[in-house]
């Protein structure tokens, strides 16, 4: 998962530097849509990191031939229930 784990790392980055602004622009008392739109903006960053970290676990449990099917079916399972609770 070492590239994966970069580019996972490289979007919180950016999703905190983007939290930071937002706070910058309520402190500056900006415009409720300009906040909003950044709000949303973040949100998407966030669940398509998510989207890359359930996308790895699924991987990892379908191409880890030292895992028995029931280990695979298990983690496979937990992927699942992360979309489902998203």
């Amino acid at each position: 998962m070492k590239i994966e784990k970069k580019n996972v790392l490289n979007r919180l980055k950016r999703a905190e530097g983007q939290l930071r602004g937002i706070q910058k622009m309520i402190e500056d008392e900006q415009e409720c849509i300009d906040i909003v739109t950044q709000l949303t903006a973040v949100r998407s960053s966030i669940n398509r990191t998510m989207g890359l970290v359930i996308t790895n676990q699924i991987t990892q449990a379908l191409e880890d031939p030292s895992l028995n099917i029931e280990e695979q079916e298990k983690k496979l399972q937990q992927a699942l229930e992360l979309i489902i609770k998203k």
